[in-house]
């Protein structure tokens, strides 16, 4: 995360230059130092002075202003950046780096920048469309510079198209997966997120608690760390999480089908979703009127049992000891949870198991919980095919997706033994 981290923030003559101010005060909150270099037509557009408010420190806007130490600025600057920021990047800066063109502050120490550098191109959507500008943006990323896709929208101008400049969710998002340790890089990950609904007729259905805050968390964590992830959603009202390619899905059956198929080209899947376990076994064609059941049985049926059916292709003989992804199930259980969840990471066949206390009927009344469905937070138990177990701290969901990954990492680089897809008899 940023907490200690170095962020050197460009910021460009642009009518939008006034939103990258909560750009710096997300990167403050996380812990990060934040250094401001200003451009001369930015500063006719936002005082230095803001700048230098938010971020805690002087604001670079001369290339041979008397350093406050004796060192060459804005080389010493590039060295003690982690992570550059264009926002926003103007067709100017966008040209002058992509012709190696160094005659101001900020693009020489762009130009002696070996950290990950982002620009977040934002203009008139005719600017935007010029064929000289789409050249340069190729040429950024052919250097290995991050170039974000504007928004589309309203811009100052009036005119509606391409060039917006983002929303700062969606920046901050993108300059966390160019911070974070990239251990997932060039993997897919599947992530399955939230309830599913089982109607038995057009308006009523079989469902559960659950939120989905769990799976997005995770998510995100592992688009954090570099992996194409694809998120496969139940009903939720959550926003998906910045660069993941999402699927809504409804059913248990939805979701079984489209997690199966995308977990054929994945190298981790990681079932958060809470499926149901029952669905019923017919449906009414038309709303069942009230006046005509006074009372009503529903006749319930098994589920497909997704987790275990992912479990059970990795004895298949397709991928024995071909390395199948590594799987990753959640037992969410309201008593005796280190027994039951030990049962389901051997029957699920599973390489971890992330157990989750989820509070009673009761405790949901009385509002007595911090963990489970519907929290902000979660107290989990993490149980290993090789019969260890961690027990963590009260965490928010995102410091638990955290915890996840890091164990995931390890068994991805073959830390632990027992990979459910290598070498299983």
């Amino acid at each position: 995360m940023p907490r200690g981290r170095t962020v050197v923030l460009g910021a460009c003559g642009g009518i939008a230059l006034y939103k990258a101010a909560s750009l710096i005060g997300r990167f403050r909150e996380l812990g990060a130092t934040v250094h401001v270099i200003m451009t001369d037509a930015a500063t006719k557009f936002v005082s230095p002075l803001t700048f230098q408010t938010l971020s805690g420190n002087p604001v670079h806007t001369d290339l041979f202003a008397t350093p406050p130490l004796w060192n060459v600025e804005h080389v010493a600057l590039a060295e003690r950046a982690d992570l550059g920021v264009v926002a926003p990047a103007t067709a100017n800066i966008i040209g002058k780096v992509a012709s190696g063109v160094a005659d101001d502050f900020l693009s020489t120490t762009l130009l002696a920048m070996s950290c990950p550098v982002l620009f977040v191109p934002s203009m008139n959507a005719n600017m935007y469309a010029h064929p000289a500008v789409k050249r340069n943006l190729g040429i950024l990323s052919d250097y290995g510079y991050e170039v974000m896709t504007p928004d589309t929208g309203r811009l100052a101008s009036g005119l509606i198209g391409p060039g917006r400049y983002p929303e700062t969710d969606r920046i901050l998002a993108v300059c966390l997966r160019l911070l974070g340790p990239g251990d997932f890089a060039g993997m897919k990950v599947v992530v399955s997120a939230g309830p599913t609904r089982e109607f038995f007729d057009p308006v009523r259905f079989v469902s559960n608690p659950s939120t989905g805050r769990m799976g997005f968390a995770l998510a995100a964590e592992a688009r954090r760390r570099g992996a194409e992830v694809v998120l496969v959603a139940g009903p939720t009202d959550l926003k998906p999480p910045e660069e993941v390619t999402t699927i809504r899905v409804t059913t248990v059956g939805e979701m079984r089908d489209r997690i199966l198929s995308e977990a054929e080209s994945a190298r981790v899947v990681v079932m958060a979703a809470a499926p149901a376990d029952w669905l019923p076994a017919t449906r009414a064609a038309q709303k069942m009127k009230k006046a005509e059941f006074p009372s009503l049985s529903l006749e319930l049926v098994p589920a497909p049992d997704i987790l275990a059916e992912l479990g059970q292709r990795q004895l298949g003989p397709a991928l024995q000891g071909a390395g199948g992804p590594v799987l990753v199930g959640f037992a969410a259980e309201t008593q005796e949870l280190l027994a039951n969840a030990k049962a389901k990471l051997k029957a699920k066949n599973v390489d971890l198991m992330v157990a989750n206390q989820v509070a009673t009927v009761a405790d949901q009344m009385a509002a007595e919980t911090d963990s489970g469905f519907g929290t902000e937070t979660n107290r989990v138990t993490l149980l290993a095919r090789d019969g260890s177990i961690e027990e963590l701290p009260l965490l928010s969901k995102s410091e638990v997706a955290r915890a996840v990954f890091d164990r995931i990492a390890r068994l991805v680089g073959g830390g632990d033994e027992g990979h459910a897809g290598v070498g299983r008899p």
